[in-house]
């Protein structure tokens, strides 16, 4: 692993209302990358959890803390995109808490394969394991209070890229680690 690079990642899992996935993905795709990434976000994907139906699951980056507070401030309380479909989006939402703020390890070239996984595991016991991206807890304090984010240990988080479901299951098993860690993931959009 290379050292902590001064990008923020924030890795967002959202628990949704009962057959509200494709609903909130749609919204998402045509009205939400663009207008974020216009205030100085990055979105770097967008999956579906191929093992809940009821789950979204999305990235986005930011230059810095500085710079992650003025785009969350400038999406959220001024751009009409979230004045717009905002109710609409929050509509499909049960939880929204379950976020991580990280730091990327290594570069974060997100693989672009058919499907990928997302590994969350403890910072101190995270093993030694070839990944495409790793990413670790950013112990700054939340400065946008109005989205949680978990502050629940340090962890680590890797990211891996497959062709077919086989290929994810052969890894799984390799890794041996329990499978709540690993979100297998299909990407949107």
């Amino acid at each position: 692993m290379l050292g902590r690079m001064s990008e923020v990642v924030e890795l967002r899992q959202y628990t949704l209302r009962p057959g509200q996935r494709d609903t909130l993905t749609e919204l998402f795709l045509r009205h939400f990358v663009d207008s974020q990434e216009a205030v100085g976000m990055r979105i770097l994907g967008v999956y579906h959890d191929l093992d809940r139906d009821d789950r979204f699951v999305w990235l986005r980056s930011f230059p810095d803390m500085a710079v992650r507070k003025s785009a969350l401030n400038r999406f959220y309380f001024e751009s009409e995109a979230w004045k717009t479909y905002g109710p609409a989006a929050n509509a499909t939402m049960l939880d929204v808490s379950d976020v991580l703020l990280l730091n990327p390890l290594t570069a974060l070239d997100l693989p672009r394969t058919p499907r990928l996984v997302a590994t969350i595991h403890p910072l101190e016991t995270a093993p030694d394991v070839k990944a495409a991206v790793w990413l670790e807890t950013d112990p700054s304090e939340n400065d946008f209070p109005r989205l949680p984010v978990r502050t629940d240990g340090r962890k680590a988080v890797w990211f891996n890229g497959f062709e077919t479901d086989a290929d994810v299951e052969a890894y799984l098993t390799e890794l041996n680690l329990n499978r709540t860690w690993s979100i297998r993931l299909k990407p949107v959009g």
